[in-house]
């Protein structure tokens, strides 16, 4: 590991680090209030071969020594991170991680990085804190009511009522890829049958495409990934329009229960499948037009996410600026500098 570099805190510090972890690359920036990032690295996540709070902390230290280097007397508000998995939010913990990241359930993520810094840290859901992305850059500025969602390799998602991200009770809500739209539909993963995931994610419809040209025996042993079977969606193939039907008839059900739930101003969609653009969201507009009522879904927004290549390490930062309470920062305000230093393990 890179030799630890220590930056002092200060609650009106301009600056903090955003921390994005997924089953394959950690990104990490310097990043301002307004969602500047200054520096930034990346790291492999080395997931199943190396401890994953030891790859995150190496990309910290080399941040940090960046960011030494680079600007004189830095000072920081504090470490942000959002992360695959599940979060129990007020620890800083996670709760459950899938086998994309194997041993990181139960990793106490917030104090390890509180005692190897001594500064105020928050750890929530990547989704979660792409939809601070939102609200400070994207289609959710000025928006008290929003929803997202992430179509990859799952479907991920994040509330937001009166300005804030509804965590539930311990940081579980949310997991909208796991509402069912369908009663006798397929078993998922989750042990629930008929999950938007198993319809709408990017590997849903892989695997949903390649059962298809099985059963007509017309599959050729090829694998067939989502960006293919989206191409042949667009190109008009029969078999790749047929799964695409079943997507788009899911996610309008599913939108649809969210905007009768919710009631939101703004949809916010993004992930590898919403890159097939404004052919994608037209279909979903639809869908979920002919499925809600139409006192709710007017004036209702469906946009794709902000786009950027560090959307979910800003978010992660904002963390520092939207929850001083929950991240420490209040009980770092008023703890001496030799207190926080005894935070070193």
């Amino acid at each position: 590991m890179i030799a630890q570099q220590r930056i002092p805190y200060d609650a009106s510090s301009e600056y903090a680090v955003g921390v994005d972890v997924g089953g394959t690359k950690i990104n990490v920036g310097l990043i301002r209030e307004a969602g500047e990032v200054v520096l930034s690295r990346s790291l492999e996540t080395c997931a199943g071969t190396a401890d994953t709070a030891s790859r995150i902390m190496e990309a910290v230290d080399a941040l940090l020594g960046d960011a030494a280097g680079r600007i004189p007397a830095l000072r920081l508000r504090g470490i942000g991170v959002g992360t695959a998995g599940q979060v129990d939010w007020s620890e800083g913990s996670i709760r459950f991680a899938s086998d994309l990241i194997p041993g990181y359930a139960g990793t106490p993520l917030k104090r390890l990085l509180q005692q190897r810094y001594g500064l105020p840290a928050c750890v929530d859901n990547d989704v979660n804190v792409l939809a601070l992305t939102e609200k400070k850059l994207g289609s959710g500025r000025g928006v008290k009511h929003l929803l997202c969602l992430t179509l990859g390799t799952g479907v991920g998602g994040a509330v937001m009522i009166d300005g804030r991200i509804v965590h539930g009770a311990w940081g579980g809500a949310g997991e909208i890829g796991h509402m069912s739209v369908d009663l006798r539909g397929e078993r998922c993963v989750c042990g629930s049958v008929g999950c938007l995931e198993q319809y709408a994610s990017g590997t849903g419809i892989a695997r949903r495409m390649q059962e298809r040209l099985a059963r007509l025996g017309s599959d050729g042993g090829e694998r067939i990934g989502s960006r293919e079977v989206l191409a042949r969606w667009r190109a008009g193939e029969p078999e790749a329009s047929a799964v695409m039907a079943d997507a788009f008839a899911a996610l309008g059900s599913a939108i649809a229960s969210l905007v009768h739930i919710f009631n939101p101003e703004v949809i916010v969609i993004g992930g590898g499948v919403a890159e097939a653009g404004a052919p994608l969201f037209e279909r979903i507009r639809e869908e979920a037009g002919q499925r809600a009522m139409a006192s709710l879904f007017a004036g209702v927004r469906i946009e794709p996410a902000y786009q950027g290549n560090w959307n979910g390490m800003i978010g992660a930062a904002l963390q520092m600026w939207e929850y001083e309470q929950i991240a420490g920062t209040e009980s770092f305000a008023d703890t001496g500098s030799a207190e926080r230093e005894g935070l070193e393990p």
